[in-house]
């Protein structure tokens, strides 16, 4: 813990100062506007969803970048891949919210219902990680992919944050907004009659939601720290923090504004370890605690 510690320290010293709260008072205002007037229900009903996504994403991860790149002190020649990049991020993940993979699965329309929510994560995933494996061998095939690596990983230090994330999520899980979005198992209840044992297929759906956190981790810890620290270094950290909590909008209000700090904590800690694992391993089991939480709260009301 004392080396996450540490790297937080390390970044917030050599981090714009003005930048950073420029780019804080920005995201407070997306989500004032989000959440008091429905800025993406709004662009999606105007403008459909793809354009909507793509013009909150791109604003989002654009001004940061654009605000850090004016006060750098060496001003190198702007890289044509990393200009690419710039559009290209918003235009993957406007993608992957917005795509359509209602399919026919089943006659029977309760199994067709079931096996379109159990895909609906890991088509998405599939999709976005080919669309990774692409940029990745135009740019940046000398390195490994995004950081899928787990060498000399200590996992300890997440534990600890899981721990101190539990009584957070467990007064979460007393907040009628929370209740109302979890637990996303809710999504498949009631199963199929002749889905037995029950437990398989509630498992499968877990599964299935787990695999979203992966496609989150590679793209925002992976593609937008490892793949942008050649052009920008550490800079490459608060876009993501940016971007990432606009993906949040739509979620209870809490976890929206804790994900842009979540963000910026994940995004430190990917930068200094190279590696999207212990990222992965806070967001999975912050996931699934909520889907406890979620239905343990509930339970109980």
């Amino acid at each position: 813990m004392k080396q996450i510690i540490g790297f937080i320290k390390a970044y917030y010293h050599e981090v714009n100062k003005p930048v950073l709260l420029a780019c804080t008072l920005f995201v407070t205002s997306l989500i004032y506007f989000n959440y008091g007037y429905g800025l993406e229900n709004h662009l999606i009903t105007q403008i459909t969803a793809f354009p909507a996504h793509f013009f909150i994403y791109l604003a989002a991860f654009l001004l940061p970048h654009y605000l850090l790149g004016k006060q750098r002190k060496q001003h190198a020649p702007i890289a044509p891949g990393f200009l690419v990049c710039l559009i290209m991020a918003p235009a993957i993940f406007a993608f992957k919210v917005s795509m359509n993979t209602s399919l026919n699965f089943s006659g029977d329309g309760h199994w067709n219902q079931y096996w379109n929510i159990i895909m609906y994560w890991p088509l998405r995933m599939i999709s976005i990680v080919a669309l990774l494996i692409i940029c990745w061998i135009v740019l940046n095939r000398q390195e490994n992919f995004y950081g899928i690596s787990a060498k000399k990983m200590n996992y300890s230090p997440y534990l600890v944050m899981l721990l101190i994330m539990l009584p957070l999520i467990g007064l979460a899980s007393t907040q009628p907004d929370f209740l109302a979005v979890y637990p996303k198992m809710k999504e498949i209840i009631p199963l199929p009659e002749d889905a037995q044992p029950n437990w398989l297929y509630m498992l499968l759906f877990q599964l299935s939601y787990g695999s979203d956190f992966f496609s989150v981790e590679i793209f925002f810890r992976g593609f937008l720290i490892m793949g942008f620290i050649k052009w920008v270094g550490k800079d490459a950290i608060l876009p993501m923090a940016c971007f990432y909590c606009t993906i949040h909008f739509g979620k209870p209000l809490g976890e929206c504004i804790s994900s842009y700090f979540g963000g910026l904590l994940l995004g430190i800690v990917a930068y200094n370890t190279r590696s999207i694992y212990g990222g992965l391993m806070v967001h999975l089991g912050i996931a699934w605690l909520m889907e406890f939480g979620g239905y343990l709260g509930n339970s109980l009301r």
